[in-house]
């Protein structure tokens, strides 16, 4: 029993020995590893700001908010869409003519808000799908194939979100306007009107009273009118233009009907 027990008094101090001796070599490595830093630093000045600056980024994000805002209405024969130019980094514009909207087919447009580089990502997925689908079926997708293709390119990236939220206007097959609204990993709805963006809570109220009527109890009887409904966009990206600094410059218009989409463009603010 005795002879076990100094065996075992032994196996202790010696695994004390090498835990100790394995200590010592680690702190030996990490001193050696940071003289070769400050070696490295003294040859290099410029790497000691980038050091530094890495170690205060705990806080980093994949995804910036280039903002901007959206606005869609459908009637029942048109949609008119649109979005303002610029292209917002905090309280800077890196660019004042980033278009926002984009004809996917003759009769389906799309117009996005959020991360610039997120947004054309998105735009050249689609198209390319878009081509692939014409190759393979002899025919260009429709309004509401595209919706649904737009919410399940969207989910499938629901873990790495495309930073975008986008408002897909149209006209089906029948010649029916349409008009989609989605969030960031593709949960949609059809609706009347939409809007994304930073303008978004200054557009969509006057969007419900104006197009939606909602919770009134006068409601025109008449459908809306396209000339009303272009009127509407207009006046309702220039009234957010005047209360947000994001969206400005330059406004993106769509129309589409069963002839197809057209465009223009009108002034908003440039400061």
């Amino acid at each position: 029993a005795e002879g076990g027990r100094g065996t075992q008094q032994r196996s202790k101090e010696a695994t004390m020995t090498a835990v100790a001796s394995t200590c010592v070599m680690g702190a030996d490595v990490r001193a050696e590893g940071r003289q070769e830093e400050e070696e490295s630093v003294a040859r290099n000045p410029e790497l000691q700001f980038v050091e530094s600056t890495h170690e205060r980024r705990s806080d980093f994000s994949p995804y910036v908010d280039n903002a901007g805002t959206t606005v869609a209405i459908a009637g029942a024969d048109f949609c008119v869409v649109a979005a303002d130019t610029r292209m917002s980094l905090g309280y800077a514009i890196p660019t004042r003519s980033f278009t926002k909207v984009i004809k996917l087919t003759d009769k389906a447009v799309l117009a996005s808000s959020g991360m610039q580089a997120d947004i054309l990502m998105l735009q050249k997925r689609l198209q390319i799908h878009l081509q692939w689908y014409e190759h393979n079926h002899g025919k260009v997708m429709s309004t509401p194939a595209l919706a649904q293709f737009l919410a399940n390119t969207l989910y499938m990236r629901r873990f790495f979100p495309y930073y975008s939220f986008n408002v897909l206007a149209g006209i089906d097959e029948e010649g029916k306007g349409w008009c989609f609204s989605y969030d960031a990993v593709g949960s949609y709805e059809r609706v009347k009107c939409a809007s994304s963006g930073s303008g978004q809570t200054l557009v969509q109220a006057f969007l419900d009273n104006q197009v939606s009527h909602t919770n009134q109890q006068i409601v025109p009887q008449e459908p809306l009118a396209l000339e009303a409904a272009k009127a509407l966009v207009r006046d309702a990206l220039s009234a957010a233009a005047e209360r947000d600094i994001h969206t400005g410059d330059w406004m993106d218009m769509f129309v589409i009907t069963k002839d197809g989409a057209s465009q223009s463009k009108f002034v908003l603010k440039f400061d």
